[in-house]
């Protein structure tokens, strides 16, 4: 896999990055599924002043480091599930290419690819929808788990999951914000659900805060959530939540 001539990934990044996690859990088996790695600022700053230093000059050495990142960090903490990595759709040159680090770096931590999710925001507009497809399906023939993040909230929606069905879909937290008292967001709910059943896709909520949106899901068969109910996400470190 020869470096990549247009996309500058070897270029400094000119900022320091840190990784946090936030746990995925099976709510019941009570376990946890796997651990979202979430990107921060060298002091601690949340992903959206880290997002702001992002431009089209750094995007490709952003998206690799925070892959980079995320993986040494697993491995250094000894995570004990898998990690879900979020990827920049428009930071991605040549899906075959652009996994050669990836690849690199869990071979020399020796993280186990099985154990590697990556997800894709809808928050970011996808300027080569073809292309996204492509490297969903370039990640999943190497043995990766992949996931739509967001689903419900951005760009993408069902015109991607019509072209390609990820392993897991994640369900926008507005969608989830008090659920139990929404008639709508209960009917938009269920039949995501339903298609994500026929189609065999795992699905998490996301953005679980209270304990009535979280027994509200998990009567309705909900069985992967994430949110501050459970954790927040740790710099550097994992904890496994206990819940009721």
């Amino acid at each position: 896999m020869a470096a990549c001539p247009s996309c500058d990934c070897e270029s400094p990044l000119g900022f320091k990055i840190k990784m946090a996690f936030q746990p995925i859990v099976n709510v019941q088996t009570k376990e946890v599924f796997a651990f979202e790695a979430l990107v921060r600022g060298e002091n601690g700053e949340g992903a959206g002043e880290v997002l702001s230093r992002v431009n089209d000059a750094n995007k490709y050495t952003f998206d690799q480091s925070c892959r980079m990142a995320a993986i040494e960090t697993a491995a250094a903490v000894n995570l004990p599930s898998k990690v879900s990595i979020n990827f920049m759709p428009n930071a991605i040159y040549e899906p075959e290419t652009c996994l050669a680090k990836t690849l690199k770096t869990a071979r020399k931590t020796g993280f186990p690819r099985e154990n590697i999710i990556f997800e894709v925001t809808e928050h970011e507009k996808v300027e080569n929808h073809g292309l996204l497809v492509d490297v969903f399906k370039t990640y999943r023939e190497h043995g990766f788990l992949t996931a739509i993040d967001d689903f419900g909230e951005g760009y993408a929606g069902l015109n991607l999951l019509a072209d390609f069905q990820p392993d897991i879909l994640k369900i926008d937290m507005k969608l989830v914000r008090n659920i139990h008292q929404d008639r709508i967001k209960k009917a938009l709910f269920s039949a995501v659900q339903k298609a994500s059943q026929e189609l065999g896709i795992m699905l998490v909520a996301e953005g679980v805060e209270t304990q009535d949106e979280y027994l509200y899901l998990k009567y309705n068969g909900v069985e992967l959530m994430q949110g501050y109910y459970f954790q927040k996400p740790e710099i550097e470190a994992y904890s496994i939540p206990t819940f009721d």
